[in-house]
């Protein structure tokens, strides 16, 4: 620290006598410097210390000045008791009076409030205060100050105690200093990181910091005067006191006694302050000396490759790592003198010893240092360097080394002073040094050698100097600003520049270095021109694209391209010396320009360095294959450099040098690999081109260019690929164009064009073109395709070999609309029968798996329907057809009723009577009691049974059934249902109603509820129900006697019925006395007459049996007949009940109630059995049926 006084003013009064400075202050901005001098207030001009004006309103000596941080007002207070508020313009606002004289003010640095302390009180004062607040202490106040946030003031009373007031004077703390002294002087820190510390000295010539609450902050120190004044500087690192000692006193902020301020004066420094913004002291005395100074902090720093250490604070070291900008503190707690480092060591010099330090590890990244050894010396040197094992101190002109312990080891003794020290590294305790010196030689010196070696000589005193990577070049920058660089080797000077002030070689290059000055920064390798760019300080380091400068205090670290050496080097064609440079930091675009450039050179060991970086895979394969053919011992250099050229984009270069390398096929593979057709044209001249023009047309088709990819290949002959195009852009019409101008020989292309109009749904003109070729099956298989039914059927009936590719695919279109029955006759037509049989078996499967039981009966009706047929087509498999038929006929029926129920069960509402569930249900107990399908539920034929009887009285069929489902297996959902109902049928009559009973009507016998077959159990005669609501109809089945056919029987049953005598059946005899009526028992009805003889007759099961006679007698209206197809004969029922009127399906036989039978009709439009519509009933066998006419 230096201090250089810029001006003195002696302040006197008229008279001349001398007139003490008892306090002084800047205004915010630092311009001009306001003195508290007698009784009057002076101003004075900073800058150069002359005196702006005299303030005249005080009658007393003045005690003290203040200045509002806002700049805007300043005060003054004086002994005669006032206090006067000043503007900025020097111009007196406002003046109040205390009870005594006034000894010190300080403004509020937020709210501008201002606080005047008297002997025995203290008052606040603001613009918006009318009035001045006063406030009573115990004590005489002799100084005071504002925290930074302004919420409490402090004030030094001559008790040696400190009171801390807040803004309304009310007192929040206090703090009793043991053994007190008159406090004369504090101030609160004015530094951010430091909360409310407060710095203290009294007349005990002691100095303290505490904190708000009172507490001690560190120890108490003693600085040998009784201290008048204390003042920090604006940003809080340093405190300045002053007092008896009759001088300004720099101390840390942590209390360390730094120096004195310049010289020592005459009289007491009464008080003291620090400009705002600049390193600015002033101080008053008493004898009214006034004192301005300018203070110059030395920068005490020392840098090793990437490490800079430099001081802080004056006390502090910082370790700062240049390249990952990590910092490490080192408290040092006293005045550092001189810093450096080397390696893993760090030496501190302070002003009683040297500290050296170590890291902790070996990593080159730790920043972590310990304390090696203490040197307890006080040492006087000018320069100071540490090596691995070794002190070196420079004392003008001598040099020692000494030990870590402070071991004199060996001292170099020079003629003129030494200037610059640089360690260039050597093994541990055999470091070199080099030296520059005051008359321009440079020195080498090794610590464990006495005898040091001269290695140049220059002109003028050394400024500093540098040695290359391999010590092979050396540096020198003189007082003249030049910078010359020698041989080590032969001492030859190769280059000099002027104009420099610092200069540093490339650690990691051996031929690069750096040079600063005049605000530039220049790089230059070995004779090349140098490259500038601005820069403001001193270039110190070097390594690799990172670059060290010093600019004031400040250590910056740039990223330098080192893209101009790399071209230069380039220029030269010498890539291996670019690649070094390259490494050690250009952009990519740098990287791309020398990859390229060695490649063209045919440097492929540079070029695939380079591209390896860059990334490059396509690079890399082509250098690659052009290494493996230079291996291979071709070296057609013409041909490499085409290729590469060729890689690059430089097509029309790549093309001359392949013709000059003899290598025209290359040359044209790579015009249309890149579809350059033109250049291509160009390059093969005139000449056959039907390959360049159909890899044109691939390109033209590539890039969606159609119909000019067409034309092409129409004008070469590959019709085929222009089909393709046309088909895929669905051009109908130009396919069908080009389809008529096609000849009829080229039969592969009319094809190709008719599979694509087909395709694309063009039916007709597809057919046309088939035709044209004479493809019957073709134009078949094209309606088929099309669903072109009636043109398909009427080509086949001129051509009828082709019938199974129409009827095949139209029973397969049928089954798919759910047209079995005609796609059962189409498959018949198709001769495949069992391909039909297959289609419906797998249908019906799926149904009952998918719970859609209506459907499988229907499936199962159409599948007996086509083992009949097979049966009648068959006549060897009649047998087991017909018990095929039979069986699903069985199931059909079963689905069809289960339907009905499963509806019931699963949904929760159902349109079916009590009435009509019950005989559904008790239909279905019946017919799966032996043998029940897969998908029928036994519970839920029987719990629907149940409930249904519940409903209708029928309580012992009920609690039969219950007992009976308590043996199945009860679905969870069912169950608490199940449960109640069981208790509830217990609860009932165990009867049931006699008209649920079912009745023969054959032998008027009442059946059980619960039977297991669906017969009478008297006469065995099968019920016949009605398929709706499954009640028993009142039809009795009659078979025919033998030698009577069906078609006699229906002639029979349908002729007119004989007339009857008004008298046949019975007779009369009148007499005078009387009247007999007799009836005659053989007229009675043929067909009833047969029931009665049975009912008379053998109790075994025998059917009704008609004769000619009896079937002559019967009335058409009460007969239904079944007319089976062979080989089944036809079945006859008489209704016994011709007012009860019933119908009949023609289509699948089944009885109806005729109400029932036409309120389905209405509602679906078809039977509900078979599906089959009213007028469709009759089987037809045509092909207008097939076609759905």
């Amino acid at each position: 620290m230096r201090s250089i006084p810029k001006w003195v003013d002696k302040i006197q009064d008229t008279d001349k006598q001398e007139q003490c400075i008892y306090d002084l202050c800047f205004n915010p901005d630092g311009s001009q410097l306001i003195v508290a001098s007698g009784n009057r207030v002076l101003v004075y001009d900073t800058s150069d210390g002359t005196l702006i004006q005299p303030l005249k309103g005080h009658k007393d000596t003045v005690y003290a000045v203040n200045y509002a941080k806002n700049g805007q007002k300043f005060a003054s207070g004086s002994a005669d008791k006032t206090v006067i508020i000043w503007s900025n313009k020097l111009e007196g606002l406002l003046k109040y009076s205390h009870s005594d004289a006034v000894q010190c003010l300080a403004y509020n640095p937020l709210t501008h409030q201002l606080a005047s302390c008297a002997l025995s009180d203290f008052a606040f004062w603001s613009v918006e205060q009318k009035a001045v607040q006063k406030h009573k202490v115990s004590s005489r106040i002799n100084s005071c100050s504002w925290t930074n946030d302004g919420q409490y003031l402090a004030l030094g009373l001559g008790n040696g105690s400190i009171s801390i007031r807040n803004k309304l004077g009310e007192e929040k703390g206090r703090i009793d200093r043991p053994e007190a002294s008159a406090i004369w002087a504090l101030s609160w820190s004015t530094a951010k990181e430091d909360i409310d510390t407060l710095c203290v000295t009294d007349f005990n010539k002691t100095l303290g910091f505490y904190t708000l609450g009172g507490k001690l902050v560190g120890k108490e120190r003693n600085i040998g005067f009784d201290a008048l004044r204390v003042t920090y500087f604006p940003k809080g690192e340093y405190v300045l006191i002053c007092g008896t000692n009759k001088a300004s006193t720099l101390f840390t902020k942590d209390g360390i006694r730094l120096g004195m301020v310049g010289d020592q004066h005459d009289s007491w420094v009464w008080c003291t302050a620090v400009h705002p913004s600049m390193n600015y002291v002033v101080m008053g005395c008493q004898d009214g000396t006034l004192a301005y100074y300018q203070l110059i902090f030395n920068t005490v720093h020392g840098l090793y490759k990437d490490r800079y250490a430099y001081r802080e604070n004056m006390t502090d070291v910082i370790i700062q790592h240049l390249l990952t900008e990590q910092k490490v503190r080192i408290k040092c707690r006293d005045l550092i003198k001189k810093i450096a480092i080397f390696k893993h060591r760090l030496a501190v010099q302070l002003p009683e010893r040297v500290v050296i330090y170590e890291l902790y590890s070996n990593d080159i990244n730790d920043m972590h240092y310990r304390v090696r050894e203490k040197i307890t010396q006080k040492l006087d040197c000018s320069l100071l360097v540490i090596c691995s094992e070794h002190l070196v101190v420079c004392q003008e002109k001598a040099l020692q080394s000494m030990s870590f312990q402070g071991v004199k080891d060996r001292e170099w003794v020079f003629e003129t002073p030494i200037r610059y020290i640089k360690i260039i590294g050597g093994p541990p305790r055999q470091e070199g040094l080099i030296l520059g010196l005051k008359n321009g030689q440079v020195w080498q010196v090794h610590l464990d050698n006495s005898f040091p070696l001269l290695k140049i000589t220059v002109n003028s005193p050394v400024r500093c100097l540098d040695l290359s990577q391999r010590k092979r070049k050396i540096a020198v920058v003189d007082e003249n600003g030049l910078c010359q660089v020698f041989s080590t080797i032969n001492r030859e000077l190769l280059f000099q520049e002027p104009d420099i002030n610092s200069v540093a070689w490339n650690t990691q290059y051996e031929d690069m270095l750096s040079f600063s000055g005049n605000d530039m920064l220049a790089i230059k390798v070995i004779d090349f021109p140098s490259h500038q760019q601005k820069l403001h300080g001193f270039v110190v380091g070097f390594s690799g694209s990172k670059v060290f400068c010093l600019n004031g205090a400040n250590m910056n670290t740039f990223d330098m391209a080192l893209s101009a050496p790399m071209y230069q080097y380039i220029e030269k064609k010498m890539f291996q010396e670019a690649h070094k440079i390259a490494c050690l930091g250009v952009t990519d675009g740098d990287w791309e320009e020398l990859a390229f450039a060695a490649l063209e050179n045919l440097d492929f060991e540079v070029a695939r360095l380079a591209f390896i970086k860059l990334q490059d895979y396509n690079y890399l394969e082509l250098i690659r294959d052009l290494q493996e053919r230079k291996r291979k011992g071709d070296n057609n250099k013409e041909e490499m450099i085409a290729d590469i050229y060729a890689y690059k984009g430089k097509f029309k270069e790549a093309a001359r040098l392949y013709q000059k390398a003899n290598c025209e096929h290359k040359a044209l593979t790579m015009y249309t690999d890149l579809r350059m057709f033109d250049l291509a044209q160009d390059f093969l001249g005139s000449g056959d081109n039907s390959n360049l023009v159909k890899q044109k047309a691939d390109w033209a088709r590539n890039i969606n260019e159609h119909k000019a990819a067409v034309d092409m290949y129409l004008s070469i002959g590959d019709t085929q690929s222009a089909i393709d195009i046309m088909a895929e852009r669905s051009w109908v019409d130009q396919l069908v164009d080009l389809g008529r101008r096609l000849d009829k020989s080229d039969r592969q292309s009319l094809l190709s064009i008719a599979e694509h109009l087909k395709r694309l749904r063009q039916s007709s003109a597809a057919a046309e073109l088939y035709k044209r070729l004479g493809d019957s099956a073709a134009v078949l298989t094209l309606h088929v395709e099309a669903r072109e039914w009636s043109q398909a059927f009427n080509l086949v009936q001129s051509q009828p070999q082709y019938k199974a590719l129409v009827y095949v695919p139209y029973a397969h279109w049928l089954a798919e609309n759910d047209k079995f029955v005609q796609a059962q006759k189409a498959f018949h037509k198709a001769g495949k029968p069992d391909e039909a049989f297959g289609v419906l078996q797998q249908l019906t499967e799926n149904a009952v798996s998918e719970r859609r039981f209506q459907d499988a009966g229907y499936y199962y009706w159409i599948l007996s329907r086509q083992c009949l047929e097979l049966a009648q087509e068959s006549p060897e498999n009649v047998n087991e057809l017909l018990e095929k038929y039979y069986r699903n006929e069985r199931l059909a029926s079963i689905y069809y009723a289960y339907h009905s129920v499963h509806k019931y069960l699963e949904e929760p509402f159902t349109s079916f009577m009590p009435e009509a569930l019950f005989n559904i249900s008790r239909f279905l107990m019946t017919e799966t009691t032996v043998d029940r399908p897969k998908g029928i539920s036994a519970f839920a034929v029987l719990y629907c049974l149940a409930k249904q009887a519940m409903k209708l009285g029928a309580n012992k069929l009920a609690k039969q059934l219950f007992d009976r489902i308590q043996s199945l297996r009860v679905p969870s959902k069912f169950q608490e249902q199940v449960e109640v109902s069981t208790i509830a049928s217990r609860a009932r009559p165990f009867s049931d109603p006699e008209e649920l009973l079912p009745m023969c009507y054959r032998c008027s016998t009442y059946n059980p509820l619960l039977t297991m077959s669906n017969k009478c159990i008297h006469c065995g005669q099968h019920f016949v129900h009605s398929y709706v609501s499954f009640e028993i109809l009142p039809l009795v089945e009659f078979t025919l006697e033998k030698g009577i056919s069906d078609t006699e029987a229906v002639r029979l049953i349908e002729a007119p019925p004989q007339e009857i005598s008004p008298y046949e059946g019975w007779s009369q005899e009148i007499t005078e006395t009387q009247q007999t009526l007799m009836l005659d028992e053989g007229s009675q009805d043929p067909f009833t007459k047969k029931l009665i003889n049975f009912e008379a007759g053998d109790t075994n099961f025998m059917p009704v049996i008609l004769n000619r006679a009896t079937l002559l007698s019967l009335d058409s209206t009460s007969v239904l007949i079944c007319k089976w197809n062979p080989p089944l004969r036809f079945q006859y029922f008489r209704n016994l009940l011709p007012d009860l009127q019933v119908t009949m399906c023609y289509s699948c036989f089944k009885v109806f109630h005729v109400d029932d039978f036409e309120l389905q009709v209405l509602q679906k439009g078809y039977c509900p059995f078979c599906k089959a519509p009213p007028e469709n009933s009759a089987n037809v066998d045509s092909t207008d049926d097939l076609l759905g006419f």
